[in-house]
């Protein structure tokens, strides 16, 4: 019974060694993501006063309508925009700065939120922003976390898309 429990123990060492091991082999691969651009669900838009925010939005049955609203840092609405009718998939979002008198709006972090009419019933779909990986850290429970431009930390498996 001795030598069974000496196999046992020796093998949960040993096992626990090779998870250890995976787990910061998952980390360095994962640093490959660094400066890639990938599509983050409730990321913040950061807009930085020239280039253009971009994501997309999962659509899975279409909608009849879709409107976006973007807030500024402090939860007060820049810009609203209402769109038609949309197709099945991931419709792409773009905005480019401009508030609701087509004005530029100052750099900074931006919230870009989605209503809309599935099958007769208001929706509010997750939008996920096209977002640089600035770094990337390792969680206790030893999942993978990327950090995103704005400020923002995701677990690996909620990333959508990864881009160039």
């Amino acid at each position: 019974q001795f030598s069974q429990l000496e196999a046992t123990t020796a093998m949960s060492e040993s096992l626990k060694t090779f998870v250890d091991s995976m787990s910061g082999e998952r980390m360095m691969s994962s640093t490959n993501l660094i400066g890639k651009t990938v599509a983050v669900p409730g990321a913040p838009a950061v807009f930085n006063g020239e280039k253009a925010v971009q994501g997309l939005i999962p659509l899975p049955m279409g909608a009849s309508g879709l409107q976006l609203q973007v807030a500024n840092d402090k939860g007060q609405v820049v810009a609203k925009q209402i769109l038609g009718p949309q197709q099945v998939g991931d419709m792409p979002l773009y905005w480019d700065g401009s508030d609701g008198a087509g004005n530029k709006v100052p750099a900074g972090n931006y919230t870009i939120t989605a209503s809309a009419v599935v099958q007769g019933k208001n929706t509010n779909p997750t939008v996920s922003i096209l977002s640089t990986v600035t770094g990337v850290n390792q969680s206790t429970d030893k999942s993978i976390l990327l950090e995103v431009a704005g400020g923002k930390s995701v677990k690996l498996t909620d990333v959508q898309r990864i881009g160039g």
